[in-house]
């Protein structure tokens, strides 16, 4: 056979690549070498905006003077109040504690003058820092925030009271204690090294199905992806239409299920609704290759199926809960356009702190970029799924003050205990996502954010389209959620045909949402019909908030919609047969 030598550049452009010059080509090499430097040493970019920034400010040295007179005038205030305390002099702090930070709320940070000033200090250097890089010139307003984020980490990890001798509280316990308290917070630095990661309770303090879980139910289907819980009546009659709570896999279903008082199932159960909950395979290597499409059919449709066969009702209401509300939407626009409009076997619909437009999904991200997802998918690659540990990891450090130095101080420099707390010990229980899927998710969704896009998507055969969704949708969001900001879930009005009432719920993404009936109310709610020209301003302004649980509303809004009350049905059937008690087996995995 003859072998004929050709040119590099006919075989690129035999492969479709454009013909290029040689000064094209080292450009090119140049660039690929430097990204694949950056990838390897700094996978998450922190690097880069942080000396966009520096190199910025450079380029624009008559706000760069402004900057510096402003810091200076701060400083010459700082110099007068080191000498007024050095002197023994009263004197109010020139930079005050911004409210909320609870770091230097112990007296002795004002009182003893060593500490006040290495606070003082602390803080001058840390608001100027913070201030200059939110408004450096000649940046993106993404990275501005990136660089922001990153270094306001650092600026935690060095403020004075990370460590013994600059935080005079732990000084204090010690010698009360007679350094007990120190021996204490070595222990506790053993077991969190031995946990390898800082805990934020002791997990010895729960057990899944003794005090957690522990509402009576059957798993009545199980699957590679799944097992479905189906619960015990507490009524004698429940309603016809059956609800199915989809819940996101990055963390264990029972955060809707912590203690009788808090259980969400358990006060549907009470409200004479018959429940049936997704409990999500932590996935190992062997389910690498498991996609999206596999989470569609074989997670929510095949829970929708089996709800609609145990029960013989022809329609469900569905819950979705925020990834699993993500892969609910999608649900909703497949099955609108795989069945005839009057056998869509979903009914009508709830979304809690649910994201479908991706467009600005929070501080989450700082860690969105190309880079960053390409990084994450080669790190997946190697093991084929990402480790929940390093999700949980990248959240804590959204609020590395509360989530992460606030339990090194108590734990290591005090030597506390944590107290029990059950939502902090559902969010150390991680799980794993499988590498085909989540990288998926990540470039399609937070990347390109191709949902809200009319047919941009196919998924499980059929393209998806929002505006095909005719069923009515009740929407929960909560005020203070940073892993989908309230503002942002409210957008999904704008893509929905059908009915929608749109409810923001005070507190987090987790509080907002596991916020039982309680006398006195601890929180407060707003809620009222959105539609499609409704803004999220707006729509604040015009609705008060009363204070009290949004579960009282939506059982308000479900139950007239949840068909008529018909005998209870046992929790696993002969058709169904129980596989095991509720929680079932892959609540157990690790």
């Amino acid at each position: 056979m003859n072998h004929t030598s050709r040119s590099p550049y006919e075989n690129d452009a035999e492969n479709g690549a454009a013909t290029a010059g040689p000064v094209e080509l080292w450009h090119q090499t140049f660039h690929e070498l430097l990204d694949g430097i950056a990838r390897s040493t700094d996978p998450f970019g922190m690097t880069a905006p942080i000396v966009h920034a520096q190199l910025a400010w450079a380029a624009h040295p008559k706000e760069l003077s402004d900057r510096l007179v402003s810091l200076s005038s701060d400083l010459w205030r700082l110099q007068q109040h080191t000498l007024n305390r050095l002197f023994g002099l009263p004197d109010t702090d020139p930079i005050p504690v911004t409210e909320g930070d609870a770091r230097f709320a112990d007296p002795a940070w004002t009182d003893l003058p060593t500490f006040d000033l290495m606070k003082e200090w602390y803080l001058a250097f840390t608001r100027h820092t913070q201030d200059m890089l939110y408004d450096t010139p000649g940046m993106s307003e993404k990275d501005r925030e990136r660089a922001a984020f990153w270094w306001r980490n650092w600026l935690n990890a060095v403020a004075p009271t990370n460590y013994l001798f600059t935080n005079p509280v732990a000084l204090r316990k010690a010698m009360e204690t007679h350094g007990e308290s120190l021996a204490r917070g070595f222990r506790n630095f053993l077991d969190d090294l031995k946990a390898g990661d800082v805990r934020m309770t002791d997990p010895d303090d729960f057990k899944v199905g003794e005090n957690l879980a522990t509402t009576p139910g059957a798993v009545v289907m199980r699957n590679r992806l799944l097992e479905l819980i189906h619960y015990a009546p507490t009524q004698a009659k429940v309603h016809t239409q059956p609800v199915v709570i989809v819940t996101p896999w990055i963390n264990k279903f029972y955060v809707l299920d912590l203690a009788p008082k808090k259980s969400m199932i358990r006060y549907l159960l009470d409200q004479g609704l018959d429940v049936f909950i997704t409990s999500w395979k932590n996935p190992d290597a062997s389910m690498r290759d498991v996609t999206f499409d596999d989470y569609l059919l074989e997670g929510v449709h095949a829970a929708v199926e089996t709800a609609r066969a145990l029960t013989g009702a022809p329609k469900v209401h569905a819950v979705g809960y925020c990834i699993g509300g993500t892969a609910l939407a999608m649900y909703m626009a497949w099955a609108n356009r795989r069945f005839a409009p009057d056998e869509v076997p979903v009914a009508d619909w709830t979304l809690l702190t649910t994201l479908i437009d991706f467009r600005a999904p929070g501080e989450i991200e700082v860690f969105i970029d190309e880079s960053s997802v390409r990084s994450l998918c080669d790190a997946m690659a190697q093991k084929g799924y990402l480790d929940g540990k390093e999700m949980a990891a990248s959240f804590r450090l959204l609020r590395s003050n509360s989530l992460i130095w606030n339990y090194v101080v108590n734990g290591w420099l005090y030597g506390e205990t944590p107290p029990p707390f059950d939502v902090l010990y559902w969010n150390m229980d991680a799980t794993r996502m499988p590498q085909a899927m989540h990288g998926w998710y990540l470039r399609e969704l937070y990347l390109h954010n191709k949902l809200i896009k009319p047919d941009a998507l196919t998924v499980a055969g059929e393209p998806l389209d929002l505006h095909r969704i005719t069923q009515p949708l009740y929407a929960v969001a909560a005020e203070d959620d940073h892993i989908a900001p309230w503002q942002q879930a409210f957008r999904i009005h704008r893509h929905l045909a059908g009915e929608k009432r749109f409810v923001l719920s005070s507190s987090g993404h987790i509080l907002g949402i596991v916020n039982p009936v309680v006398t006195p109310p601890k929180r407060s709610y707003r809620a009222a019909e959105v539609h499609r020209a409704d803004r999220a301003e707006g729509w604040l302004a015009h609705n008060d908030a009363q204070p009290g649980s949004w579960w009282e509303d939506w059982m308000a809004w479900l139950k007239p919609r949840a068909g008529k009350l018909v005998k209870a049905r046992p929790a696993a059937t002969a058709d169904f047969p129980e596989l095991a008690p509720a929680p079932g087996g892959y609540v157990m995995e690790r």
